[in-house]
């Protein structure tokens, strides 16, 4: 990521870049594409960002006329220069391998500390979970039929990723119980006597 723009930046500009929007635009799309599940966007930090961005000269505010009656809603759009940031940050990230810092990777390295029938519980919570949000994108993706490949790539990582977890999870899960089942017999002679 271009170090001159958060990924919430980036996130709010290329919206932006893709169609001028209000504040209350921005969330639903935010909200319609499962945005929210890979970055750090609540709704009250629209409007800190739509800030800094216009401060920084990478978005202004666009006169759109009005639809009816009521009160009129900002419409921002990108400058210039914010559609050449916008360009740079996300060819960055498309680009460059980042670190993720996923809390199962701190509790795994302290797995020992864990019983293993609370473990086995935490898995299994983990497995149902994973289930759950994937049937969670998928519901947002197919709800979407005519969206842009783009935003259909974005489903369709987040679903890859959750496809790759569930399938180390099981790996693991089985690892585990195998590790921990009660040891065979030793083996015995066709003859029932003595080991082999």
């Amino acid at each position: 990521m271009a170090a001159d723009l958060t990924p919430a930046e980036l996130t709010l500009l290329g919206l932006l870049v893709e169609k001028p929007r209000h504040g209350y635009e921005l969330d639903e799309v935010i909200s319609a594409r499962g945005m929210r599940e890979w970055t750090e966007i609540g709704f009250s930090s629209i409007y800190y960002l739509l800030t800094r961005l216009r401060d920084r000269g990478l978005i202004t505010e666009i006169d759109v006329p009005r639809a009816g009656p009521g009160k009129a809603r900002r419409v921002y759009g990108p400058t210039p220069e914010g559609r050449r940031a916008c360009a740079r940050a996300a060819e960055a990230a498309v680009a460059e391998l980042r670190p993720v810092f996923p809390p199962l990777l701190v509790g795994l390295a302290n797995q020992p500390v864990i019983a293993p029938e609370r473990l086995r519980a935490a898995l299994d919570r983990r497995a149902a979970a994973l289930a759950e949000k994937a049937a969670a994108v998928r519901a947002a993706r197919d709800a979407q039929p005519d969206v842009p490949g783009f935003v259909r790539a974005t489903f369709d990582y987040a679903l890859g990723q959750l496809a790759a977890e569930q399938q180390w999870l099981a790996d693991y899960r089985a690892a585990e119980a195998e590790d921990h089942s009660p040891p065979s017999p030793p083996a015995r002679k066709a003859d029932g006597n003595d080991p082999l």
